[in-house]
């Protein structure tokens, strides 16, 4: 879409000079920017008991709250808890920040070195590790179910997605689904399943793409929500108190991994 910014009242220079004074410097000061547009529309609760939230950019702000919301709330002193968050997803992740660069790798080499381990125990403790891979899930939308697989149906307010993907677009497998899928059975969350239909291209996470550069035991999971990446997006005001609580759960677990397919929750 082409964004309005004056229908001819302004000048050729009248954006840096509104810059410029959101700045409080001079206009001949701006030397450069990045610009970025998006809705400014307040989020809302609504719908007969409220059981809807709408914003924009639920996906994926609304995983980002939730796992670092858990990270702060959970204590474990049998291991390192990690909340990362990716930015470029969107438009591509293959810049310096972005899921397919080096950053996590650099970060989680750092913290094992300042631990005063050596380096071929770094990939001993990769091999030991488990990711969640949080991204929003579309839940059914009711103008338009066409678009769902008619056997893997999810919905707003009835729990955690766990997603699948036979072309491996989503890095869930058997043990990793089971992994958490017990985590959440023990946390009294609920959980869905979901698979994009066989015979429409769907989209992907960042998990298949961060294990790129960090190989790990991964599950892909999601919050449920309606007419993503539109400009105000809807979920249900229950799942996100499910993800806390399913990720507070995971963070607190000593999860012992001895084997490929050797998995203990403690």
């Amino acid at each position: 879409m082409l964004p309005l910014f004056s229908a001819g009242e302004c000048g050729e220079n009248s954006y840096y000079e509104l810059i410029a004074q959101e700045l409080g410097v001079k206009p001949e000061k701006v030397v450069g920017c990045d610009l970025y547009l998006y809705p400014r529309v307040a989020p809302s609760l609504w719908g007969a008991k409220e059981e809807f939230i709408s914003s924009p950019r639920l996906d994926d702000l609304q995983c980002a709250y939730t796992s670092m919301k858990a990270l702060v709330d959970s204590h474990n002193p049998h291991g390192v808890n990690v909340c990362c968050c990716f930015d470029n997803e969107e438009v591509g992740s293959g810049t310096k920040q972005g899921a397919l660069s080096t950053f996590l790798r650099d970060v989680l080499q750092r913290l094992h070195a300042a631990l005063g381990h050596a380096p071929e125990d770094y990939f001993r403790a990769v091999a030991k590790s488990f990711m969640v891979s949080c991204d929003n899930a579309h839940a059914v939308h009711p103008n338009h179910p066409e678009k769902t697989d008619g056997e893997n149906c999810v919905y707003l307010n009835q729990g955690i997605v766990v997603k699948f993907s036979a072309n491996q677009k989503y890095t869930t497998d058997g043990i990793s689904a089971a992994i958490f899928m017990q985590l959440c059975k023990d946390a009294q969350v609920p959980v869905q399943t979901f698979a994009n239909r066989s015979d429409m291209a769907g989209g992907s996470t960042l998990g298949n793409l961060s294990t790129q550069q960090v190989s790990l035991h991964t599950v892909d999971v999601g919050l449920p929500q309606l007419a993503m990446h539109s400009t105000y997006e809807t979920a249900g005001v229950k799942d996100s108190a499910y993800m806390v609580q399913a990720l507070t759960a995971f963070y607190n677990t000593d999860l012992d991994i001895t084997d490929s397919d050797r998995f203990v929750l403690g």
